[in-house]
């Protein structure tokens, strides 16, 4: 697959699944939707490992990568889909683009990477300034988003720890297998949860925006979107790949004003605008350093 198709296959897939998490719990339960996501997307997956011949390891260590990744595919994205009914869906791709902050930060205390340098606090700092400032805005945000905005940031602090642990975890697997694998491991969560709440029935009307969405979902958010990331991520320098998470918020954003009529104010953009800063100084804040001088 060529790499800038890939490239750009993610920036397109990222920038469109916080609407069309939106959509998909318009007329179904979100836990029933995120669940269905995780099932038509596990039961492609081991389709495409069986046309591949590609096994998906079950040994100890690979299940312990699962369980891992299994805390942001199914803590992270439950909240997610939960919040989607409270908050604008751009503000989901916001929050979801401070995960390299919070990944990096529990980098520190779980695997000791090195401590961050000044421009680096500096980073988290505009980033959550960003955060306040549209968490501020009383046209995009009321007082009944708080449950979606408690929701986001539990969902963006699984998936970054999730990351975290499972890169502690080191499995070496195959991308796909590793996808496919996560997804199944996700999907009891999804039941239990199911079960707990009390959603509603699986009723879905057939070519209904929800229908429709679930499926866009299943097929590339988890499964195409995933492979695209790890083929992108193998053969480009982890810089150029952060840049997705720059131009995903404010794609998103857009989207979700044009096709889904949410507020789009001055103080949502000024707040993307300050996390995207953020997330920049973050990534390349380094070359803003003065070289040392060799000493003689």
């Amino acid at each position: 697959m060529s790499v800038p198709v890939s490239y750009l296959a993610v920036v397109l897939i990222w920038s469109t699944t916080p609407l069309t998490i939106a959509w998909s719990s318009e007329s179904v339960d979100p836990v029933v939707a995120a669940g269905l996501r995780m099932a038509i997307a596990a039961l492609l997956g081991l389709g495409l490992l069986a046309v591949l011949r590609e096994p998906l390891p079950l040994n100890r260590r690979a299940q312990k990568t699962y369980a891992c990744a299994a805390i942001g595919v199914f803590g992270a994205m439950c909240c997610a889909y939960l919040s989607s009914r409270y908050v604008p869906s751009g503000l989901i791709s916001i929050m979801f683009g401070l995960a390299p902050i919070l990944s990096a930060v529990l980098g520190q205390w779980l695997l000791d990477e090195a401590r961050f340098r000044a421009y680096r606090w500096v980073a988290c700092f505009l980033a959550f300034a960003g955060l306040g400032v549209i968490f501020t805005d009383d046209v995009a945000l009321g007082p009944e988003s708080l449950p979606g905005l408690l929701l986001l940031l539990l969902a963006v602090t699984l998936f970054s720890l999730s990351a975290v642990l499972v890169k502690r975890c080191n499995g070496q697997l195959n991308p796909l297998a590793h996808t496919v694998g996560s997804l199944l491991w996700s999907l009891p969560g999804f039941v239990l949860v199911g079960l707990f709440t009390g959603t509603d029935s699986l009723a879905i009307e057939v070519g209904s925006r929800s229908f429709w969405s679930i499926l866009y979902l299943a097929t590339f958010g988890s499964l195409l979107g995933f492979v695209c990331y790890f083929h992108v991520l193998r053969h480009l320098p982890p810089s150029t790949v952060a840049l997705v998470t720059l131009i995903t918020p404010v794609f998103a954003l857009m989207l979700g004003h044009l096709l889904n009529d949410e507020p789009l104010t001055a103080g949502l953009w000024q707040g993307c605008l300050l996390v995207v800063t953020g997330l920049g100084l973050f990534f390349w804040g380094h070359r803003l350093q003065p070289e040392r001088s060799p000493v003689s």
